[in-house]
C-alpha cells in the first residue's frame, strides 16, 4: 500500500507509479492499472484519475529490472555529482553536458533524469522542470518536491524565467541586438527526431539575439535570451536569419560547419549558459550559472589566434 503524500496531490496515477516503481517498464505499469490489479481507495482507476493527499494506492507485487541501477556504477554517480550546481529543499541545478539526453527513450536506456533517480534512490520526488536537447550543453533544473515542478512549470508559462544561452553562428552578425519574433511548426519527424519550421500556423517563438565577440568574417560569438520555449529555437530562428549554428547537423550549413570542425568543434555549439527566477514569496532573485565548456572555449581561442 502506498499513501499519496502532499506534494503528490493532483498527479495523475499513472504518473504516481511510474515514479515510484522505478525499473518496471511503462507497459507493465498500465497493463497493471487496466487489469484492476491496482486500486485508489479500494477501487478501479484509470491512469487518468488525479490523486488527492492520504489516498490508498494498492500495487501488487512486481519484479524491477536491475539493469537500470547495474548500468548506474559509483564512478557514473560520483561524475553526476560532480554536475550539481546547486542543491537545496526544492531543487537541483545541474550543468548538463553535450551529448546527454535528459531521460531516455529513442534508443537511449538512461537519460539524465534516470541516472540520478537512480544515485539517490531514497529521493521520493526527482522531476524535470523543462528539458533541453542532448547536444546542448547547460542549466537543467530537476524538482525535489511537487511543489516547486508546480511552481516552475507555472514560470515557464509566464515565462517568468530568465533564461540566456550563448551560440556561435555562421559569418558577422550585422543587426546589433534585435528581437526575434517568428511561429515554429514540428512539421514531421526525420530519423525518428522532430524537426522544426517557420510556419504561419506555429506557435510564437521569442528570442533576443545579441552579439557578444565577432571573429571577423567567419563567426559571431552570440548571447541569446528566449522568452519562449519551444522546441530547437534558438537554432531555427538562427538558421532561418541565416546565420546557423555552428555544428548544427540539422537546420546548420555543412561548409560552414566543416570549417569549425577543423577548428576543433566536434559539437553543436550551443550552451545553456544561466536561468534566474524569483520564488513566490522571496524577495530574492536567484541566478544559476554554468560555464562555457572547456571544448568550447578551445574552439572561441583558435577562432582569435586565426
Amino acid at each position: 500500500m502506498l499513501e499519496v503524500d502532499p506534494d503528490s496531490e493532483g498527479q495523475r496515477l499513472d504518473n504516481f507509479l511510474l515514479r515510484r516503481l522505478k525499473g518496471v517498464p511503462r507497459s507493465h505499469v498500465y497493463r497493471l492499472i487496466r487489469s484492476g490489479q491496482v486500486r485508489v481507495n479500494r477501487g478501479r482507476a484509470k491512469p487518468s484519475q488525479r490523486l488527492a493527499s492520504g489516498d490508498q494506492v494498492r500495487v501488487p507485487p512486481v519484479r524491477l529490472s536491475r539493469a537500470s541501477n547495474a548500468a548506474v556504477d559509483e564512478q557514473s554517480v560520483a561524475w553526476l555529482e560532480k554536475r550539481i550546481l546547486h542543491e537545496d529543499h526544492r531543487l537541483i541545478v545541474l550543468d548538463k553536458p553535450s551529448g546527454l539526453a535528459v531521460h531516455g527513450g529513442s534508443g537511449i536506456s538512461l537519460g539524465l533524469i534516470e541516472t540520478l533517480r537512480a544515485a539517490r534512490p531514497d529521493s521520493p520526488y526527482l522531476e524535470l522542470a523543462h528539458r533541453l536537447d542532448r547536444s546542448t550543453s547547460g542549466i537543467v533544473l530537476v524538482a525535489k518536491r511537487r511543489s516547486a515542478l508546480r511552481v516552475l512549470h507555472e514560470f515557464l508559462r509566464a515565462d517568468a524565467i530568465d533564461k540566456h544561452y550563448l551560440a556561435l553562428v555562421r559569418g558577422p552578425w550585422d543587426r546589433g541586438t534585435q528581437l526575434i519574433e517568428t511561429p515554429l511548426k514540428t512539421t514531421h519527424r526525420r530519423d525518428g527526431e522532430r524537426f522544426v519550421v517557420v510556419h504561419p500556423e506555429g506557435r510564437l517563438a521569442v528570442s533576443e539575439f545579441k552579439p557578444v565577440e565577432f571573429f571577423g568574417a567567419q563567426a559571431t560569438l552570440m548571447a541569446v535570451q528566449i522568452r519562449t520555449g519551444r522546441t530547437h529555437q534558438i537554432r531555427v530562428q538562427a538558421a532561418a536569419m541565416e546565420h546557423p549554428v555552428a555544428g548544427d547537423e540539422r537546420y546548420g550549413d555543412p561548409r560552414f560547419n566543416r570549417a569549425m570542425k577543423r577548428l576543433g568543434l566536434k559539437r553543436l555549439f550551443l550552451h545553456a549558459q544561466s536561468v534566474s527566477f524569483t520564488w513566490p514569496g522571496s524577495e530574492h532573485e536567484q541566478t544559476f550559472s554554468a560555464p562555457l565548456p572547456g571544448e568550447l572555449t578551445e574552439v572561441l581561442a583558435r577562432l582569435s589566434s586565426g
